[in-house]
Order: structure tokens, then C-alpha cells, then sequence
């Protein structure tokens, strides 16, 4: 039956949120290189979106594959609304670019060089720099209709350069330059020294009213061997820095003596980058898959062709044709492509501060001297990162290492950290003698080589490895000290469940929370559910909430009491805290609880279908966070009339997570920490700095402050909550 209820489209919903991430560019609160970083975030954001989503679009709208979910039709009208608001937004990020960050950059005295116009005092450095530095890495490929067209890698910056022959010059007697193709390849360095190099101004264009025929080439950017951006000498006060590109570009002449160079434009290639597996194959097939299809990724089906947007149409006809790309690939970009490269812009200019985000606290009560085991077995323990150190969990691991009454160590590992101290500490407990089991997801996108190479290391050194579930993704973030006394008598064991992966390197960036527990029923919940991971039981959680188990039946009940509570004039209130609300049961839960008076808050960071606004939505607001750290916690409240409930874990409600994968959540039964929680809940609704409504049109709507009241800036005021309770 439809639904009398609508929904966003997931895909539309998710460029809203990264078109949110680009308004920090615009936010001048900010150090003007931070700002410069959310243009960068913006980008790679977007790569990845085209890669993954968008690509399964097209290969849903080109008959390639069959979805249960999108028609070939609908597909194709997908694709094109999404190229649509892409191509919008980039005409900000253009506008915000030119026009913001780059008159930030001189007012601060950097003078970033944004085309081949160098001032005179550069001229003879940038021919130099290329001569030595860029020159012998180049190498042009022709480019013609009727031959076969040279592989276009994924994510490279190209040149597409066009070029006429010279005009033999009739009164000199001279011979034609031989042919630009002797060259392709070839180091010609030294060839063209006598007319010196055209810096600052374009090659002089062909009349191309005459007759010669155009020649085509493509160039592959050498940034493995140049750096992106070259840092000019200074002079006085002023720093300068350079495109790679454009240097190039104003050394055209020395790459093709014998020619003129017309023009010259940026492009790149993205390609589809998902691997397609069986799902149902055992571990070791799924390895040997894995092995063998990560390496095909680079080379997967055209996705995005990207091409500067002022390159002729007739030049880009051309390049279309030859490459075969589909009209639909077709993506207007910036004159300078790959803008994600900017977290690597050089900041000459030190007087430039950069911004002072909260720096990890340990807790003052988990000093080294502190034994975590003894602080647990007497209360549960909350760390929110990255405002605590993620050291306090490493040192949890080391202290079940050297406990003599640690029986194993069990945990999930989703995306692993590079020379990860977690992987460490826990090959030094399996050589220390204890047992150790890690169940290893190896389908964790982009992460799959990482995450298996890894597996193969603690194999290794004796650890038992579980591989992932056929049919089933493993997002838990759970970890399990078993232990007993020496002469068999019982003591407290373990749990931690987090709502972030065991991961040094996010846990510094993303913000999210672990509880530690020696509670029986949770321990015992925990453990079931590490049996089942290694197929041994049908297991039964009496609090833990587990996806696929008892997580939707548990979720419809909390809401039919606070539908029961609004129906009885009492207040029914929920606050839903996750990166992503999508699956479109649960929506339609929340819309009937909202028909029913109850007061919801929802604040998510990124995908959000269920729209706002509507008479079936009138009493559910939503709110988008993007500031410092990626709001990564998934933490729900449901108010129960007066004796709220909280929970915490790893699920977000899209379909995958609530359907597809194993997912685990806790309450939170301290009432200290869940009192805490909801005050991070509080501050994250107050906020009036970085928090945005997202309205019925998907436009992040600021939050404005009132007068006389005080701003919140919620990352930072939890912040200094935390400090202040740290004693």
C-alpha cells in the first residue's frame, strides 16, 4: 500500500548536508586556512559521492544492474537532478573561492597566482622551476577519433591542449619543425631555448579562419613527483604561491616547438570504485575476491567527466567523442580541478593563527596510577571523544593484557588505523599468552585492503581471526574482557560499546562516545553476541539492543509510549541524535508520533528524508551540526514521563543499518551519565553558531541568536562542561 506520507530523496538529502559543509568557507569567525579546509572536505566529500552513490544510479539507468528500489527511468531522472544541484553548488564554491578565500589570501599577504599572469620579478623563476622541476615528467598523448584513446586514470588532473602548426615563414627559407608525435614521450628539454618562454600572457592564437586542422593532446599532471603548490620566492611582506597547472600552462611553447598553442583546460575522470562480491561466499572466497577485485577499482566505469567550464563547446565536443564519454557524465567544474588537494595549501605567512580546537583531556579520577578495572567494577565509565584522550581505551587494552585474570579479549574492528596501537597492544596480548579474538569486517568500503592486510598481521602472531558474515556487514563497535579468578572463582568481566570505530586517527577528529561496564546482563548480552558473530548460537539480548534481533521491536515499543503519554495529555518527547535518518518505516513512526502531539528533535548530520514542515511533521524539528569534529554519536532519548530513557551504539536508521548489518546499542543505566547525555543533548539544541534547521525545501536555515542571550557553540561549550566536571 502507499504511504499517505513523502519522504527527501536520500541522494538529494545528502547534497544539502555537503552543500552545508561548504557555507563554512563562507564563515569569517573562522581562521581563514580552516575555512580554506572546508572547501577542501566539500570536495573529496563529493568525489566519493560520485564514485559510489552516483555511480550505482548509472548503472541502474544504463540497464547494467537491477535495483529493487529505482527504475531504469527513474535512475536517469536521478542522475540529472543530482548533476543538476551539483552544478549549482559548484558555482558557489567558484563564487566563494574567487571572491572570498582569495581576497582573504592577499589581505594576509599571500598573493596566490590563479592563471599563468606572473608579476616581472617571477618570470625568470617560474622558466626555471619548470625547466628543472616540471619538464621532464611530461609527457603530452595524442588524441584522435580514429585511434585508439589513451586510459584516462581515476581522480588525475589532465591538461586537454589544443595546438595549430606553425605557418612556414616564406622568406627565411626554413624547413617545417618536424612533427609534435616525434616528440610524444620523448624529454625535450633544451629544444626551444632561443625564443625563450611566453610567461605571463597567452601564446599568441592561430587565425582560425585558415585552413590548418586542429591537433589534440592530453597531459597527465606529474603531481606524484611536483607538489600541487609551488612556493614562489617572497618580496617585501608578500608570500606567492602557484598552481603546478599553471606553470605549466605558461610553458606550452617549450612542450610543442613547431606549434601554436591555442588553449588549455583541466579535466579528470571519475570512476566507479564499488566492488561488486558475492555476499554468500565463505571467508576464505571472500578473501581471495577481495584481493583480486580491490585492484580494479581505478579502472571501473566513467562516472563523472569533469572539464574546466570555459573550454569551448567545440573543444569539449571533441574530447566527448573521443573518450566516449556520455552526455550525462558531463560535470562543469573550476578552472583548477581536484580542489580536495587545498588541505595541502602551504601557509607561508606564520603570523596566520590556526584555530585552537579543545585538546583531549584524561580524566583526573583515570590517572596513570589508576587501575580502569578497579574504576569500573565500582561505576560505569563515559568517554565522549575527542574531548577525552583516547588513550584512556588503549590503556583499558593494556591493563587486560598484563591482568593475570584475563581470560580473552574479544573485539570488532570495522576501519583500522594505520601502525594502530589497538592492533598492537593486541598482538602483545596474544603473546603474552591470553586468547584473543577479533572479528575483522572486511567489506568496510575503501578500507578492504587495510582491514585485511592488518587480519593477516594478527593472524600471524596467534590471534584469532572471524571474517565477515555472509549476507551481512558487522558494524558494531563493541570490545569484551572475559575474565577469572586464579583459582577459578568469579570476577567482573568487561564490556565497551562505542559509537566510533577503534581508531587512533578518527578518534581525534570524530565525536563520539564509549561506555565502559562490568554490568552482568550487559557483559552477558555482549558475549552472545560474539557467539554469534562466530556462528555458534541463536542468541537472545535481554539489554543490549541488537539490529536484525530485538533493535525494531524495541524502538516501536519506545515510541508507542510516547504516542500513549501525548494521548493521555502527558508530554511525549523524543531527541534522536545520528548522521543519518533514512529508512522510511521508522520515519513514518516519527511522522505518526508527531500526529499525535509528540514533540521531536532530531539532530542529524547528514541524510535526512523525512521532511519537516509538513502537517504530518509539525512538531518535529531538525537540526544539522557541522563544525570542528564530524558529529559521528548516535544517541537516543525517549522522555517516558519523567524517567527518561537513553541509549547509545553504532546504528544509524537507514535501511542497511537497521536490516543489514549487525548493529549493537546500550542503555545507559548510570543515571550520572545518562543525565550527562542529555545534557549534551541540551547544548547541541542550543547551539546558535554552527547548528542550522533544515527546512521542507532542504536549505540550512541558521540558527540565530537571541539578544541577551548567551552563544553556544556546542562543541566547544561541551567542552568546557567536561572541563569543569573533571575532577
Amino acid at each position: 500500500m502507499e504511504s499517505k506520507y513523502n519522504y527527501f530523496k536520500r541522494d538529494i538529502s545528502w547534497l544539502s548536508f555537503n552543500y552545508r559543509v561548504l557555507l563554512e568557507a563562507l564563515d569569517e569567525r573562522l581562521p581563514l586556512y580552516e575555512r580554506i579546509n572546508f572547501i577542501s572536505i566539500y570536495s573529496s566529500n563529493l568525489e566519493e559521492f560520485y564514485k559510489i552513490r552516483v555511480a550505482d544510479h548509472k548503472a541502474v539507468a544504463s540497464g547494467a544492474t537491477e535495483s529493487d528500489e529505482e527504475t531504469v527511468q527513474s535512475a536517469r531522472e536521478l542522475v540529472e537532478e543530482i548533476n543538476k544541484e551539483v552544478t549549482r553548488q559548484l558555482d558557489d564554491r567558484v563564487r566563494i573561492y574567487e571572491q572570498k578565500i582569495l581576497p582573504a589570501l592577499r589581505k594576509n599577504h599571500i598573493i596566490f597566482y590563479q592563471d599563468n599572469h606572473v608579476e616581472p620579478f617571477h618570470q625568470q623563476f617560474v622558466k626555471d622551476f619548470f625547466r628543472e622541476e616540471i619538464f621532464p615528467y611530461l609527457q603530452p598523448v595524442p588524441v584522435s577519433k580514429d585511434k585508439i584513446v589513451s586510459f584516462l586514470r581515476d581522480n588525475r588532473l589532465y591538461l586537454a591542449i589544443r595546438v595549430y602548426p606553425k605557418k612556414e615563414e616564406k622568406n627565411k627559407g626554413e624547413e617545417p619543425k618536424e612533427n609534435i608525435e616525434k616528440y610524444t614521450g620523448e624529454c625535450i628539454n633544451e629544444r626551444n631555448d632561443g625564443e625563450g618562454i611566453k610567461v605571463g600572457m597567452e601564446a599568441a592564437r592561430p587565425n582560425v579562419t585558415d585552413l590548418r586542422q586542429p591537433l589534440y593532446f592530453v597531459m597527465k599532471q606529474p603531481y606524484a613527483k611536483v607538489p600541487r603548490f609551488i612556493e614562489l620566492p617572497s618580496r617585501e611582506k608578500n608570500h606567492y604561491l602557484m598552481f603546478t597547472e599553471d606553470i605549466i600552462k605558461a610553458n606550452l611553447n617549450l612542450i610543442f616547438p613547431g606549434y601554436d598553442v591555442d588553449s588549455s583546460y583541466c579535466i579528470k575522470i571519475s570512476r566507479d570504485a564499488d566492488i561488486l562480491i558475492d555476499d554468500t561466499a565463505s571467508s576464505a572466497d571472500l578473501v581471495a575476491q577481495l584481493k583480486k577485485k580491490v585492484k580494479k577499482r581505478k579502472i571501473g566505469d566513467v562516472c563523472r567527466f569533469v572539464y574546466d567550464r570555459a573550454m569551448p563547446s567545440e573543444f569539449l565536443d571533441f574530447l566527448v567523442d573521443a573518450f566516449r564519454i556520455q552526455r550525462d557524465e558531463l560535470v562543469p567544474g573550476d578552472k583548477h580541478l581536484n580542489l580536495e588537494d587545498l588541505r595541502h595549501l602551504p601557509n607561508p605567512n606564520k603570523s596566520l593563527h590556526s584555530l585552537e580546537k579543545p585538546k583531549p583531556m584524561k580524566l583526573t579520577v583515570l590517572d596513570e596510577k589508576e587501575s580502569i578495572f578497579n574504576y569500573v567494577a565500582q561505576k560505569d565509565l563515559l568517554l565522549y571523544y575527542p574531548y577525552h584522550s583516547f588513550e584512556h581505551f588503549i590503556h583499558f587494552l593494556y591493563e587486560a593484557v598484563h591482568n593475570p585474570e584475563t581470560r580473552e579479549i574479544m573485539v570488532t574492528q570495522y576501519r583500522v588505523a594505520e601502525n594502530s596501537a589497538v592492533i598492537n597492544t593486541l598482538i602483545a596480548a596474544a603473546q603474552n599468552g591470553k586468547k584473543v579474538t577479533v572479528f575483522v569486517e572486511l567489506k568496510a568500503r575503501f578500507d578492504e585492503e587495510n582491514n585485511l592486510a592488518t587480519a593477516e598481521m594478527m593472524q600471524a602472531a596467534g590471534i584469532k581471526i572471524i571474517y565477515s558474515i555472509p549476507g551481512l556487514k558487522v558494524h558494531a563497535k563493541v570490545a569484551l574482557i572475559r575474565r577469572r579468578g586464579l583459582n577459578g572463582e568469579k570476577i567482573p568481566s568487561y564490556a565497551y560499546i562505542s559509537t566510533g570505530n577503534f581508531n587512533e586517527k578518527t578518534a581525534t577528529l570524530y565525536a563520539d562516545c564509549g561506555l565502559f561496564t562490568c554490568r552482568k546482563e550487559i557483559v552477558a548480552d555482549l558475549y552472545n553476541l560474539f557467539r554469534t558473530l562466530q556462528g555458534k548460537e541463536d542468541p537472545k539480548f535481554t539489554t543490549l539492543l541488537v539490529a536484525r534481533f530485538n533493535l525494531i521491536p524495541e524502538l516501536n515499543r519506545l515510541i508507542d509510549r510516547e504516542i500513549s503519554l501525548a494521548d493521555e495529555g502527558k508530554q511525549g518527547r523524543i531527541i534522536l541524535k545520528m548522521n543519518a535518518l533514512q529508512d522510511p518505516t521508522m520515519i513514518d513512526r516519527l511522522y505518526e508520533a508527531s500526529e499525535h502531539g509528540v514533540q521531536i528533535d532530531l539532530i542529524v548530520r547528514g541524510i535526512c528524508c523525512l521532511i519537516p514542515g509538513q502537517s504530518y511533521s509539525r512538531n518535529i524539528r531538525v537540526t544539522r551540526i557541522v563544525d570542528s569534529f564530524l558529529e559521528h554519536a548516535r544517541i537516543w532519548y525517549f522522555g517516558n514521563d519523567g524517567t527518561p530513557k537513553v541509549f547509545m551504539g553504532s546504528p544509524d536508521w537507514m535501511r542497511r543499518n537497521l536490516y543489514r548489518r549487525i548493529e549493537a546499542i546500550t542503555p545507559v543505566l548510570a543515571p550520572d551519565l545518562r543525565d550527562n547525555l542529555i545534557e549534551m543533548l541540551d547544548i547541541q539544541l542550543a547551539d546558535n553558531q554552527k547548528a542550522c534547521w533544515v527546512d521542507d525545501k532542504l536549505q540550512n536555515i541558521f540558527k540565530k541568536r537571541t539578544p541577551g542571550t548567551p552563544a553556544v557553540r556546542a562543541q566547544y561549550t561541551f567542552y568546557d562542561w567536561l572541563n569543569k566536571t573533571n575532577s
